[in-house]
């Protein structure tokens, strides 16, 4: 794709990126194949080949972003599908995020939507504050009905019918590795996920401890930044960001880590994107560091010794979360280590499409958020599975809100699988308890 920036424009550190990704388009059109916004809107401006024009008509033009593009820009999901779709390897990931940081520095949205971005931005990256907007929502859920604008419904609608108490594995502190120990790693227990799911970090703890690991959760780590990220809130985020890549860094520097662990796929390919939001920053070299130990708990699982356990009885349906199988390009570890644990592993059809979530998503634009999520609960009961997994809490929230079958993290399995307890979300009220075999 031809470009017509300045030279002026492209001193600009994002500008010039922008610039590189637009050049390498050559508009054939295979992401529209597989985005799913443009499957169930038939727009071309909701495919990623039509966004790209919005986006390089507007940063060229250096125009003020129109309510247009922005709507258009807004619907995109950012599950990167078409990253892996494209034959010309097109980082759009990097473009979307400029266009999202100039709409946010260049558009005013109309009161509601501030205020909603604002609320957001707030509420769920606090896991104190997060837990007492959940108490709230859950109180006011009867109302949902009455509720005048659809996101507000979505956000009650969230509300899990239990929130979980607070687990102390999630404060600072040093997990001691069963002997001989063979790594030393720092565990990411994120915000939103710590007020939604307890259960997810626990069993990562235990399964860690249990194959050699000293697992180390960082003074000062939090946030990894991505729900504002996405937002186009690029101040927020990177202090988020820069929290964190100060405390693993002091773990670096100290007693040293051989992978920073990450259990939210949405937030590890944010954690691996820190060597590029920081590039020209003083943090730059600390950043690259993390960047390079980041890894999703199944990478991590895949250098240890699981076992290898006899046949489960329980057929599990995987759900390939977009950050991960897009964004981290992470496609087969998640099932190898299942199947490795005596599970039977299925996959719904068209795995690559994204289930609605994405991130603040489903809360923003519920409407192309849940017929998305239909149809991904319509594929992945198709299957007739006894369980399902997957390996990002907001997938889990999304899927799991639409579905009487027990929803949990791949990691509870192959906790529960290698002496663990049970996962809780095998007796959840409300869901079809599976008949669950003795395991050995």
């Amino acid at each position: 794709m031809q470009t017509t920036f300045t030279k002026e424009q492209l001193n600009d550190p994002a500008t010039q990126r922008s610039n590189e990704i637009l050049r390498s388009c050559v508009h054939c059109g295979f992401c529209t194949a597989t985005c799913p916004t443009y499957q169930v809107l038939g727009d071309e401006l909701d495919s990623p080949r039509g966004r790209i024009y919005l986006i390089k008509d507007m940063l060229e033009n250096e125009r003020v972003p129109d309510e247009k593009t922005v709507k258009h820009i807004d619907r995109c999901l950012s599950c990167l599908a078409c990253m892996t779709t494209c034959p010309s390897g097109v980082h759009y990931m990097h473009l979307v995020d400029h266009a999202r940081a100039y709409i946010e520095a260049n558009y005013k949205r109309p009161f509601s939507d501030r205020a909603l971005r604002w609320i957001l931005s707030r509420i769920l990256p606090y896991p104190a504050r997060f837990r007492l907007a959940l108490l709230g929502a859950k109180i006011a859920r009867p109302l949902r009905n009455l509720m005048p604008d659809p996101r507000l419904k979505a956000m009650l609608e969230m509300a899990p019918k239990h929130i979980p108490p607070v687990s102390r594995n999630d404060d600072p502190q040093s997990f001691a590795a069963v002997e001989p120990r063979k790594k030393r790693v720092a565990l990411m227990t994120g915000c939103a996920q710590k007020a939604l799911n307890t259960d997810i970090n626990d069993a990562t703890i235990r399964l860690l401890t249990r194959l050699g690991c000293e697992v180390v959760v960082a003074e000062g780590a939090g946030c990894c930044g991505a729900l504002t990220h996405h937002m186009g809130r690029e101040d927020e985020s990177h202090a988020a960001a820069a929290k964190n890549i100060r405390a693993w860094s002091s773990e670096i520097d100290g007693k040293g880590l051989d992978a920073i662990v990450i259990n939210t796929s949405g937030c590890g390919t944010t954690v691996k994107d820190y060597g590029h939001m920081f590039r020209n920053d003083p943090l730059a070299a600390d950043a690259a560091r993390v960047s390079e130990r980041a890894m999703d708990i199944s990478e991590l699982l895949m250098q240890l010794d699981l076992p290898i356990s006899a046949d489960k009885g329980l057929t599990v349906a995987y759900h390939a979360a977009c950050s991960l199988q897009h964004g981290q390009q992470i496609k087969t570890h998640p099932k190898t280590l299942l199947k490795r644990a005596g599970f039977k592993v299925v996959e719904p059809a068209d795995s690559h499409l994204c289930c609605g979530s994405a991130g603040t998503y489903n809360l923003m634009q519920p409407e192309i958020s849940g017929q998305l999520k239909d149809r991904k609960v319509r594929t992945l009961e198709a299957k007739m599975p006894d369980v399902i997994a997957a390996g990002n809490i907001g997938c889990m929230m999304q899927i799991g809100s639409a579905t009487e079958l027990p929803i949990m993290h791949t990691v509870e399995l192959l906790d529960w699988a290698t002496g663990g307890p049970q996962p809780p979300a095998m007796t959840e009220p409300g869901k079809r308890a599976p008949t669950i075999p003795q395991l050995r």
